[in-house]
């Protein structure tokens, strides 16, 4: 991957409708899934894997995969799982990406998965070895990163350890969370170079939240640090149910804006992009969008209106 190239996988589908209390059928999950592909989205965790009772916005999941297979095939879809349970709930859709989330302090564990930081840790290598030998390619997600909304700021040696664990167990990409949108550029770049020091730069990942307003400044944090692979939301949706105050995902359409007037590619349309925020406007009844957004509306009317 090119040193200019950001890798942006758009976790709208399933972080950013999760906790959405409207209801979004199937077909129109896939109808977002398919204008983010047609925006130039090559990678997208698609849905999770887990309880039903617990996320029900989740419950269609292979269903949902089904479809992407059936009509999408080369796209990079991801499934977030909890377990080995979950595991073959998504083998068996045809998953052929999975993703752990491992909480980096005993807290959040508890309240997300209701283990502790010890059990999770194992739970979520345990998943990856068992994941690498159905051939499926694995992404391993660090939250509370940065600050947790019960513990207060997380120790980063607990981070670099958890990232590491991740790493041995086979994780091909390890995501590095700031689950609640607290933090800064400076924490960023520290967090990141540290990560760097002891792993591959080119398997770590930033997702960030934009609690704070500053998810967008983070990202450029990270870049300066090295980082090329960023997860986003389109329209900003999403943030998770069990972490009280976290606000919604950095935007793809900000990423995009900031990485394309900055010098670097994505090889995503922003105009695509709109579409896709159209569509998830239409589903979930209510205005979405980045800090970018209304300067895109204006930009790109005029430009169909001039062409």
């Amino acid at each position: 991957m090119s040193m200019n190239t950001l890798t942006i996988t758009d976790v709208a589908p399933r972080d950013g409708l999760q906790n959405q209390q409207v209801p979004v059928s199937t077909s129109a999950k896939f109808q977002l899934v398919q204008l983010l592909h047609e925006a130039g989205v090559t990678s997208i965790e698609a849905t999770s894997f887990v309880s039903p009772k617990a996320v029900p916005q989740m419950a269609d999941a292979a269903d949902l995969m089904a479809e992407i297979n059936r009509h999408l095939p080369h796209l990079r879809a991801s499934a977030l799982i909890p377990n080995r349970k979950g595991l073959e709930r998504a083998h068996a859709a045809g998953a052929r990406e999975v993703a752990v989330v491992l909480s980096a302090t005993q807290t959040m564990n508890q309240k997300n998965i209701n283990m502790d930081l010890i059990t999770a840790t194992n739970v979520c290598e345990d998943t990856l070895r068992a994941a690498q030998a159905l051939g499926l390619r694995t992404r391993a997600y660090v939250a509370v990163a940065f600050d947790c909304p019960f513990e207060g700021p997380t120790n980063l040696d607990t981070v670099v350890a958890l990232a590491e664990r991740m790493h041995q167990a086979g994780a091909e990409e390890i995501v590095i969370a700031d689950t609640i949108g607290s933090a800064s550029p400076g924490m960023v770049k520290n967090h990141f170079e540290r990560l760097a020091s002891v792993l591959p730069i080119e398997k770590l990942a930033a997702h960030f939240h934009d609690t704070r307003g500053m998810a967008t400044a983070n990202a450029w944090a990270a870049i300066q640090a090295g980082v090329r692979r960023f997860d986003a939301s389109v329209g900003g949706i999403g943030g998770c149910p069990f972490a009280p105050g976290a606000a919604g995902n950095a935007a793809t359409e900000d990423l995009v804006l900031m990485a394309e007037r900055s010098g670097y590619t994505t090889n995503i349309s922003l105009p695509g992009l709109l579409k896709a925020i159209d569509c998830a406007e239409a589903q979930l009844g209510r205005t979405l969008g980045g800090r970018s957004i209304a300067w895109l509306k204006r930009q790109y009317t005029t430009d169909r209106a001039a062409s």
